[in-house]
């Protein structure tokens, strides 16, 4: 018998890289599709189909023939203003699957794909088209905060990279600048904190950014942002790897609560159980074939209401994690942000990534004025290798006293030309 060799799913293989790029073009697309489906009077669970509907059919088109797992690494929400967490209401829930979108809301869409187990997630936040936001203009609360979110993002990605990774210089300069030590994850809330006062908005409690693996969404190391009581954050991001990020600011005190809306939400865990009810084994098996360790909701299930029953026991026996909707503790407009990047020897690429805003339509007086923060912003995500430079889409300057963050982008579309080689 021939010996197996052994797959390496790392990035060190080009396959895994574009696997992930393929995801990610997947979610990007179905993102900007439930965009323009979230108007005024459509129900959020229609909504939610049609995006899982798009997903299955984007998913189906590629790799054709080939024996490995895809579909849905994230299954469509849209998550009202209030609400933290990703929401998607069930159709047997008469009076949750009624709900409708409501002009000039903050609401949050999030969803994602995967190819062989390498997902790409994708969150923004958007305003409900009415009238305060007629003609794409965005004046007073919701400006300050979607603009929080985006800096604050693009603050915590810089922070993101490895130390000395861009350092120029000579040999000696660089080994000095790799040697430094990472930011520790207190600092990087402090730092985001700052954003958030500019804009008088706060921080979400225990925002949390996660490694991903091969059919893990939730891997070893994991960044937690503004932490409650007993929660930290374990390891700091290095070459080779790919993260989940997510950044959350609210127009209240940032504190969360657990809501009455039923949880319809599941993930897998690795805990084995014997579960004792007919139902829970049925329910138990569907998962695993249709889903694997991705999370899922109820209303994906063949049969959604014995889907309500055989979860029970799952989550008892811990064979499911069951995550409950979350919305900020003062009733207050959330806005979140979560995109998937690779961290690589040029620098962190933008996997899939909600789609830089227009600066020009957010109106509003107040802007960033630390000198700290500004300079860190001036920093590239990623090294410029000489790849394609033409037909760049430069983006608007930022609500701050000045700013390259834009060309930052730039040099890292270059990188992201290349990036396949690593």
């Amino acid at each position: 018998m021939a010996e197996q060799t052994e797959v390496d799913y790392s990035l060190a293989n080009p396959d895994t890289l574009t696997k992930y790029k393929t995801a990610a073009q997947i979610a990007n697309k179905v993102l900007a599709a439930v965009t323009g489906w979230c108007t005024e009077g459509n129900k959020i669970l229609t909504i939610c189909e049609r995006g899982d509907k798009l997903l299955d059919e984007e998913t189906a088109k590629v790799y054709k023939g080939k024996k490995i797992s895809k579909g849905i690494a994230h299954p469509t929400t849209v998550s009202p203003s209030s609400f933290v967490t990703p929401y998607t209401p069930l159709a047997s829930d008469a009076e949750e699957a009624a709900v409708a979108l409501k002009a000039d809301d903050v609401i949050k869409i999030q969803l994602g794909a995967q190819i062989d187990g390498f997902g790409a997630i994708v969150c923004d936040t958007i305003v409900v088209p009415g009238a305060k936001n007629e003609g794409d203009k965005l004046p007073g609360r919701e400006a300050d905060l979607l603009l929080a979110m985006y800096w604050a993002n693009e603050l915590l990605l810089r922070l993101m990279v490895p130390p000395g990774l861009l350092a120029g210089g000579s040999d000696e300069e660089k080994a000095k600048a790799a040697a430094g030590r990472p930011i520790t994850q207190s600092r990087i809330t402090a730092l985001l904190q700052k954003v958030a006062d500019s804009y008088g908005v706060s921080l979400v409690e225990s925002t949390t950014c996660w490694m991903f693996e091969r059919n893990e969404i939730e891997g070893k190391k994991k960044m937690v942002i503004a932490p409650g009581e007993g929660v930290k954050g374990e390891g700091t991001p290095d070459v080779g790897e790919v993260w989940g990020v997510e950044v959350g600011v609210s127009m209240g005190s940032g504190k969360v609560k657990t809501l009455a809306n039923r949880p319809t939400l599941h993930r897998r865990t690795t805990t084995t159980y014997g579960l004792k009810r007919q139902s829970s084994r049925q329910t138990l098996s569907e998962i695993v074939k249709k889903f694997g360790t991705f999370p899922f909701s109820l209303r994906q299930l063949e049969d959604e209401r014995s889907a309500k029953v055989g979860v029970v026991e799952c989550v008892r026996g811990n064979v499911l994690r069951q995550y409950e909707v979350v919305g900020d503790k003062d009733g207050e407009p959330v806005a979140r942000m979560f995109s998937t990047v690779a961290i690589t020897k040029n620098g962190l690429t933008r996997l899939v990534a909600p789609p830089a805003p227009d600066i020009e339509q957010y109106k509003t007086d107040k802007k960033i004025m630390d000198d700290e923060i500004l300079q860190i912003l001036e920093r590239p995500l990623a090294r410029s290798t000489g790849g394609k430079s033409k037909n760049k889409k430069k983006k608007k300057k930022p609500a701050a006293k000045k700013s390259t963050a834009a060309a930052a982008d730039d040099e890292e579309d270059d990188e992201d030309d290349d990036s396949d080689e690593e």
